[in-house]
């Protein structure tokens, strides 16, 4: 059992990834009072995204660091607050993002972006206004931290910019999808295309982001929603997010997505969305929307660094490309909006959790995400 105090350190169990694709090794660790403008959350519950797996799996290069503890998709409650925290108090529940909104910045206050420029967004592996951690292992070596977040731990310390205070009438469970995966889909829907009632709609990519943009331009209204997969098991679980159509791209013979697309809708799409990571994916989203008005909203992060090359003729002609971090959403504003959405049963969020394990089982979950097998796994931490 963890130790606490709202003065001291606490020892805890985290998950921490010692090597690039190794299984997490449920260890004790050291975690440090919370500083000035910062928080110590005890994590409640837990989930796994794609952006973990994909920096766990790297054994080289500079984002390739070990030890760290991942994990940023979470819920817990404030365990104690650090100097000048007074948006906070003890037992608050809230989510943690790797966004921040510091709500000082001028990009804070703009309506039109959700990029802090006080506490810019990257990949870091520190608290994110001294760059030093709060973690530290059995033998007092530093553990990293991963997108200011870190939640595969039982205790965490995150910067207040990065914590929203939820209504606690919401469970845990559906709470930490609001974290990032489904916030990131649903925003893409809502505050990046400003998906309109009766709209034509196409999405490339039925994973959980993908399925979480339909479940977005369901709530706006959309009258079609086109999902693009290879995977044609995705066709019945989409239609649970509503998606009314589905275009497997491996059986149009000589025939391209964007000239199936086009024919489907007459024309292109309204929005398309691109939620795998592929250049060549994102040209078929551009080439799918319509003349004069259609917006291609890119949510994936190019696989290979690839660039992405357009016709400049068709941005003439009105189409649009629009980038989407975290669907365009600011946490401490948006994720209070869409924890009322579900609590006024518009929102299912429960659709998204396909499992649920205990804190021991947590490699449980990256096997279930490596077969494809499941969309959230939730990981409890007192299960």
């Amino acid at each position: 059992m963890a130790t606490t105090s709202t003065t001291k350190p606490i020892k805890c169990r985290a998950a921490v990834s010692r090597a690039g694709g190794e299984p997490l090794q449920i260890e004790e660790v050291v975690v440090a009072p919370a500083q000035a403008y910062e928080v110590r959350i005890k994590i409640i519950c837990t989930s796994l995204c794609h952006s973990d797996v994909t920096f766990w799996r790297m054994k080289e290069g500079p984002m390739a660091v070990h030890p760290i503890i991942f994990g940023h998709e979470a819920v817990g409650t404030i365990e104690s607050v650090g100097e000048h925290v007074d948006e906070f108090k003890v037992g608050d529940l809230v989510v943690p993002t790797f966004l921040a909104q510091c709500n000082e910045c001028i990009d804070c206050a703009s309506e039109r972006s959700n990029m802090c420029s006080k506490l810019v967004f990257q990949i870091g592996h520190a608290m994110p206004r001294c760059g030093t951690t709060r973690f530290a292992d059995a033998k007092g070596e530093p553990v990293n931290h991963f997108l200011c977040v870190s939640s595969f731990s039982e205790y965490t310390v995150v910067d207040v910019a990065h914590v929203t205070k939820v209504d606690p009438a919401i469970s845990p469970e559906k709470a930490c999808l609001l974290s990032c995966g489904v916030t990131t889909g649903v925003g893409a829907a809502w505050k990046v295309a400003g998906v309109e009632t009766g709209s034509t709609v196409a999405i490339f990519g039925l994973g959980s982001v993908g399925l979480a943009v339909a479940e977005g331009c369901r709530l706006r209204g959309a009258s079609r929603i086109i999902g693009i997969d290879l995977n044609p098991d995705k066709f019945e679980l989409g239609k649970k997010f509503g998606v009314t159509e589905f275009v497997n791209p491996s059986e149009l013979g000589e025939r391209s997505v964007s000239e199936v697309i086009i024919e489907m809708t007459k024309g292109g799409a309204n929005y398309c969305f691109e939620c795998i990571g592929l250049a060549s994916v994102m040209n078929d989203a551009f080439k799918s929307s319509r003349k004069g008005l259609g917006k291609t909203i890119i949510l994936g992060v190019e696989m290979h660094g690839a660039p992405l090359c357009l016709e400049s003729y068709d941005i003439l002609n009105g189409k649009c490309v629009m980038g989407s971090l975290f669907g365009g959403i600011k946490a401490k504003n948006d994720i209070p909006t869409l924890v009322n959405k579900y609590l006024n049963k518009e929102l299912e969020l429960e659709k998204f959790i396909t499992h649920e394990v205990g804190f021991n089982e947590i490699n449980k979950a990256f096997d279930l995400l490596h077969e494809g097998k499941s969309l959230r796994c939730v990981i409890w931490m007192d299960k």
